[in-house]
């Protein structure tokens, strides 16, 4: 069969398309369309109304970024703590530092050896860093409150015994809205192999708390 000429073969192809838009149009705007239904108008009231409030219950967030580390406990207070330490101590690495930063103290004098960390971290919201501050002193079972440090402080103070040497260590945790600190310190005599008493190590790691939480609330917030 010979094929048909252009035009007409162009005709027969466009011949159902036209059909059909022939057909929608009389099934939407031709004769056969429905009748236009009445448009709803707005109330007085609609109109009027004024948008819808925000909402009291968003999440907040009292702090956006943790401080730096290294300035938040006095030179007078970490040369107390940290005999013979670089008053500047020295920041951890971290991977977020809006997150997490730490800074280190440590120092040997004669045969004392003390060690110093202050720790922020920040939540997302205080009822997380409620739940992490739960957590963490749950771990860290055997100790008591803190009255007075942040919203919830936590102190406990362990002994630990290795090749006969003693290191007594305090942990101290505060949780000031959706921040958290911590304070880790500890100390051993490498002459006596005796390690300090546990009221200078948990007064002075108290002490850097203390600190480190002023510091944070006097630091900017979000």
């Amino acid at each position: 069969m010979s094929s048909l000429p252009l035009p007409l073969a162009l005709t027969a192809r466009l011949l159902p398309v036209a059909v059909l838009a022939s057909a929608g149009w009389a099934l939407t705007s031709g004769p056969f369309a429905p009748a236009p239904t009445a448009q709803h108008k707005p109330t007085q009231k609609t109109q009027t109304q004024s948008p819808t409030a925000p909402s009291t219950t968003a999440a907040t967030k009292t702090y956006a970024s943790a401080p730096a580390p290294c300035g938040a406990v006095p030179e007078k207070t970490v040369t107390s703590l940290v005999p013979g330490t670089k008053t500047a101590g020295k920041e951890i690495a971290s991977t977020d530092k809006s997150v997490r930063r730490t800074c280190s103290w440590n120092a040997l004098k004669g045969y004392d050896y003390r060690w110093l960390d202050v720790s922020y971290e920040i939540s997302d919201t205080d009822k997380a860093a409620q739940k992490t501050f739960e957590q963490r002193t749950t771990e860290k079972s055997g100790g008591g409150a803190v009255p007075g440090l942040g919203d919830e402080g936590y102190s406990v103070v362990n002994l630990t015994t290795e090749d006969k040497q003693q290191t007594r260590e305090g942990v101290v945790m505060a949780r000031v809205s959706n921040a958290l600190v911590t304070v880790t310190y500890n100390g051993s005599d490498f002459e006596t192999q005796k390690a300090p008493g546990t009221d200078e190590i948990n007064k002075g790691a108290i002490k850097a708390a203390k600190a480190a939480v002023a510091a944070l609330e006097d630091g900017q917030k979000a």
